[in-house]
């Protein structure tokens, strides 16, 4: 009994170590998408050019990492993914140092596409880490922590990356996000390696699991690939243009409307770990995805219908923002269970491809509403974008695919 005791004290120890060390990563992918944003106007001013001009550094990174995640994933399948994690925290890093060091706009964009090489590999080895190393008792829980590292990322990136620059100039802040980096990195790779796989292949299951990209084009990997997108379209909806929306809607102040936002990002984050927590106690993952995607369709429809005023507008925010939130673990899981042992990496990187290409499409799509004076209309395709999630979410097929 004390050597099982022992045994299993030192699974959680090594489990709890992999968490961590994921997770950190995780956080920093998060925190590099958010370095450039709250410096675009330094950054312009000292390179004297127009803001479209500076946005094509984050169209670079979108569009690299859409391209090369995938393949990312069927590589991360073959090789050791630590190594690979620790790897695509280094290209960052050093791209954001060389972006800082060297005086050039057009290096600048060059570094930001190497930051995208080296965010591919984020969400294929995060995933396939987790999927492999942690028990499946605790895996919803994982998932649920490396989701909100990264959600703190994105919260700590801007007030962190102004308060840099207040010190040591926009220059100053990459190489501090860089320095963020490379601890990340070197705390991985002082990390053991020994970590038994808990996921075990059954014959059948391995042969699919190494064989050739068919699997990404099977109806459970599809059917997520949907959801990831159209899910990912509403949320970039609400997170990037309600306040503008609201504004130009209803006269919305800036404090009421960001107050909103706010409260929308923090319940998110509660809500992963909520929902981290009944994924680990409930199997009925497509069902507590569907109850929590529902939540954003009435909110935004309601908000798209009349005008809430401040403190409604606030509460249902929080509150699309806490069940949405929740859906996250479940989604994921949602994944796992229909990936075969090997696959993980190719899986995950496919099916999460759809954030990029909704982070592509989405701010042409609800900028152009915008334009033309249609913000209503915005609020409506969110929530229907919201209800295709469901549909998405409700016909992945409850078995690994073949």
């Amino acid at each position: 009994m004390t050597e099982a005791t022992s045994l299993t004290f030192a699974s959680r120890r090594a489990d709890h170590r992999l968490v961590a060390g994921v997770s950190a990563a995780h956080f920093v992918s998060h925190f590099y998408m958010l370095v450039l944003p709250p410096l675009f106007a330094f950054v312009r001013a000292d390179y004297a050019v127009s803001y479209t001009e500076i946005g094509l550094a984050l169209t670079m990174f979108n569009t690299v990492s859409a391209v090369a995640q995938t393949p990312a994933g069927f590589l991360i399948d073959r090789i050791n993914a630590r190594l690979a994690l620790v790897a695509g925290l280094l290209l960052g890093a050093v791209g954001l140092a060389v972006a800082a060091i060297v005086d050039s706009y057009w290096v600048l964009i060059a570094m930001f596409g190497l930051l995208g090489l080296g965010n591919t590999v984020y969400h294929p080895a995060d995933y396939a880490l987790l999927s492999r190393r942690v028990a499946p008792e605790h895996m919803s829980q994982a998932y649920s922590v490396h989701t909100f590292a990264g959600m703190l990322g994105s919260a700590a990136a801007p007030s962190a990356i102004l308060f840099m620059h207040s010190l040591f100039g926009w220059r100053g802040a990459f190489l501090g996000a860089a320095v963020l980096g490379f601890l990340a990195a070197v705390a991985l790779v002082l990390q053991p390696d020994g970590e038994a796989s808990h996921a075990t292949a059954k014959p059948h299951e391995a042969i699919v699991a190494h064989s050739s990209g068919r699997l990404l084009l099977t109806a459970p990997v599809l059917a997520n690939f949907a959801f990831f997108l159209v899910y990912a379209f509403s949320s970039f909806g609400l997170q990037n243009f309600s306040v503008v929306a609201l504004g130009s809607l209803y006269g919305t102040s800036a404090v009421t409307a960001n107050s909103a936002l706010t409260g929308f990002l923090l319940l998110s984050a509660l809500g992963v770990l909520i929902g981290g927590w009944l994924a680990g106690r409930m199997s009925h993952h497509r069902l507590i995805a569907s109850l929590g995607l529902s939540a954003t369709v009435m909110a935004a429809a309601l908000i798209g219908s009349f005008d809430p005023g401040a403190l409604l507008l606030v509460l249902l925010m929080s509150f699309a923002g806490l069940c949405s939130g929740m859906v996250m673990p479940s989604r994921d899981m949602i994944v796992r269970e229909v990936t075969p042992p090997g696959a993980f990496g190719r899986v995950f990187a496919f099916v999460t491809n759809g954030y990029h290409i909704a982070g592509i499409l989405a701010p042409l799509v609800f900028g152009a509403l915008l334009d033309r004076g249609e913000p209503r209309a915005m609020f409506y395709l969110i929530a229907a974008f919201s209800l295709l999630s469901i549909c998405a979410v409700a016909s992945v097929p409850r078995r690994r695919a073949e």
